[in-house]
């Protein structure tokens, strides 16, 4: 049966805010080491691994790119660059000039034909001199490409992109940064959510995980499910000011192997999508050379929602959240990857205890 706090949690009341009852200080807070199973976490990493991606990556943010200028970035080892041509249309190849090596991501956009900048070869996105496109998706929040060559997987017509709110009442923003490790370390970090209250403590209390991939959650009544077949289900306050913090229920899924999505299930911001892709920079060992540390971005796509009226103003007031919250992220995101990092490099010598 549900419990008085479920029922707190799943109707958001007037203010959205609530006041913590006996807040336990950080030292004092429930340790999570024996519920977080070295076993149960690499299960759920091995499972997502093992889903198909159909080759795609995620190569960054709808908005990184302009009329007139590329992006570029360098993704497994393959150089790619992307651009919009005249009608605003995605277009996408390798990122070396096929005449004598130019990179193209510093070439100039010109009525939608990127025009190389060493000696004038003008590409419209169409086969040409040796050059040849690659597939390349908009979900109006990130930018992917499929490298065939790199992922070795049966190709997919799209990539798996999970479910967002609806576009015309949510607020967007991406982050971006780099690690020193690789893919799965990142979503190993994000299928770990034991660690949230332990090591976030500026961001996360009271957490408690009520549901996991094996059914063995440690709320007990009530939470069984939460997190379908095979996800974590997390009961969690984030924190604001002093004792203000806001209730939810969140739920960890990996869709695909470079993917992890938390979507908030019950209370305030219901339906709220945070999107963690992991994209590969550095060609797989041991194709990147000794001695060379692979490089892995994360790209988090943050998707706030709310059924509150006062959120259309928030959505009007975009311009000035977005950088809020890439700062937010940005500042999770320091730890986060460098517990990835530590991961990977006690993985590359042979002493990690998982």
């Amino acid at each position: 049966m549900p419990t008085a706090a479920d029922d707190n949690r799943r109707r958001p009341g007037r203010f959205p805010l609530r006041l913590r009852r006996d807040p336990v200080p950080w030292d004092r807070q429930r340790p999570t080491w024996r519920d977080a199973r070295p076993a149960l976490i690499a299960g759920a990493l091995k499972r997502s691994q093992a889903r198909p991606s159909g080759n795609w990556y995620v190569l960054g943010a709808t908005r990184d790119i302009t009329g007139d200028r590329p992006l570029g970035r360098t993704v497994a080892g393959t150089e790619v660059v992307a651009w919009r041509d005249a009608g605003g249309r995605l277009r996408a190849g390798p990122g070396a000039c096929p005449h004598l090596g130019a990179p193209l991501r510093d070439s100039p956009v010109r009525c939608g034909t990127l025009v190389c900048h060493w000696h004038g070869l003008a590409l419209t996105g169409a086969p040409f001199a040796g050059w040849e496109p690659y597939p390349v998706h908009d979900d109006g929040l990130l930018v992917w490409v499929r490298l065939d060559a790199v992922g070795g997987e049966e190709p997919l017509e799209r990539p798996v992109v999970p479910a967002r709110p609806e576009p015309g009442g949510a607020l967007p923003a991406v982050y971006q940064g780099v690690g020193r490790c690789e893919p799965e370390d990142i979503v190993a970090n994000r299928l770990d959510p034991w660690h949230g209250a332990w090591f976030h403590p500026y961001s996360f209390v009271d957490l408690t995980v009520v549901d996991t991939p094996d059914g063995e959650g440690t709320a007990g009544e009530g939470a069984g499910g939460a997190a379908g077949e095979d996800g974590f289900a997390v009961d969690v306050s984030f924190k604001v000011a002093g004792r203000a913090v806001v209730p939810v229920r969140a739920v960890f899924t990996a869709p695909e192997p470079r993917t992890v999505v938390m979507h908030i299930a019950e209370g305030e911001g219901r339906g709220s999508v945070v999107e963690t892709h992991a994209t590969p920079l550095t060609a797989p060992a041991p194709d990147a050379g000794p001695g060379r540390p692979p490089r892995t971005a994360v790209i988090e796509a943050v998707v706030a929602a709310s059924d509150r009226r006062g959120f259309a103003l928030a959505r009007a007031a975009a311009p000035l959240l977005r950088p809020l919250m890439r700062a937010a992220a940005g500042r999770l995101w320091r730890d986060d990857l460098a517990y990835a990092e530590r991961r990977w490099e006690l993985r590359s010598t042979g002493r990690f205890p998982g």
